[in-house]
């Protein structure tokens, strides 16, 4: 007899843990997991950070902390969101391990089972993986060009008296690359104060913008403390140091901190402080300024090469940011067939194909390739050999 919960029903296996296999096979070409580039990562001043700490701090940086985080610490994440626009106290940080911890404390702080998230369709798998297990359901809202179409959300909050959050990713949102336009981020704070719902805003992916001009954050357009927002250290740093930030009013703040407590205690104390050393000591904008040039060559190579290389009839966003390309493909292909058969036994070329982004009813005909973590030469050489299969094969 099962003596499992009933929730975990709804852990089942992922594309992720697919996307992490491939990435470590040497002789697969992997568009599929959002790395960063590695060779951007600040392994100099890292190595020199955490070789200081060792030596002058060890007693206090290798020991329990507060849970909430290091206290300077928040205060440097505080100082960098109020000069991004977003006004925000040391106390209205709590200090996460990556954003996906957040993900996962709001969903159990927030949902029973039966209540409903509005996400946009498609969304981000991470999140719904973090959601699944505490049983909610989905009111998926299709996005287009400017992100979430708020005229279906009002509809879809207008008929739906049990929606217990809003999940939106504005910024170069994952998988599709699109942002949210200003007029659409204004609206959907405004429908959430009328319809008595809060707003889980996700923003890994904010830094990284390289063209286009910065909006405002969700939070920063919230007068009722509504919109909970995620941040993370993850691509403007490096993903190793699993380093994170939630900001939010003082009620929903004191309960992920308690959640968060009974979850981990705390957050790594060498490596907040080796953040918050680094924050201090280097110029991360500087550090991030590279990185948008960086990033924003790789998006060019790899939209050029597919505009070249792949049949007419395949579509894809151009991001004005962040890590992804959404290629749609014609009606009727399926993304995840074409990848087993074709794309990794002859390409040797991986992907994730889109189906696994859509909350309620899964379309066959996307993928999400991130251009973010290969060199140019081989992008270049595995969009290539891509193409050539999918024009004969289309």
């Amino acid at each position: 007899m099962s003596k499992f919960a009933d929730r975990i029903a709804r852990v089942q296996p992922s594309a992720i843990r697919d996307l992490l296999r491939y990435g470590d096979d040497p002789s697969i070409t992997s568009f599929g997991g959002g790395y960063p580039d590695p060779a951007l990562f600040p392994t100099v001043e890292l190595q020199q950070v955490f070789s200081d700490i060792l030596a002058t701090e060890s007693a206090t940086a290798l020991q329990y902390t507060a849970s909430a985080g290091l206290p300077a610490m928040r205060a440097q994440i505080a100082k960098r969101m109020s000069e991004g626009g977003t006004p925000t106290d040391v106390d209205d940080v709590l200090v996460l391990q990556g954003a996906q911890q957040g993900l996962d404390l709001v969903a159990k702080l927030l949902i029973d089972p039966g209540d409903v998230i509005v996400t946009e369709n498609p969304t981000f798998l991470g999140a719904l993986i973090a959601f699944n297990p505490y049983q909610p359901e989905y009111a998926a809202v299709d996005i287009d060009e400017d992100g979430m179409d708020v005229e279906v959300l009002e509809e879809t909050l207008r008929s739906r008296s049990d929606v217990k959050f809003i999940y939106v990713i504005p910024d170069f949102q994952n998988p599709s690359g699109v942002t949210l336009s200003l007029e659409r981020r204004r609206r959907i704070v405004e429908l959430a104060e009328e319809f008595d719902v809060l707003v889980l805003e996700d923003s890994p992916y904010r830094d990284l913008r390289f063209e286009g001009e910065q909006l405002p954050t969700l939070r920063s357009l919230d007068s009722e403390n509504r919109v909970i927002h995620l941040g993370s250290f993850s691509k403007i740093l490096a993903p190793g140091v699993r380093m994170g930030w939630v900001s939010a009013g003082p009620t929903i703040l004191e309960k992920l901190g308690l959640l968060k407590l009974a979850a981990d205690t705390q957050s790594s104390t060498l490596n907040m402080t080796a953040v918050t050393r680094f924050l201090e000591t280097f110029d991360i904008d500087a550090h991030i300024a590279h990185a948008r040039v960086v990033y924003r060559q790789k998006r060019d190579l790899m939209v050029t090469t597919m505009a070249e290389e792949f049949p007419a009839e395949v579509a894809l966003t151009r991001p004005e940011g962040g890590l992804f390309t959404w290629v749609t493909f014609p009606e009727g292909f399926d993304s995840a067939a074409f990848m087993a058969e074709h794309a990794l036994p002859e390409a040797r070329v991986a992907y994730v194909p889109g189906g696994t982004f859509f909350p309620t009813a899964e379309r066959s005909n996307f993928a999400r390739f991130s251009y973010s973590g290969q060199s140019d030469e081989a992008m270049v050489d595995a969009l290539t050999r891509l193409g050539g299969i999918l024009t004969r094969t289309m």
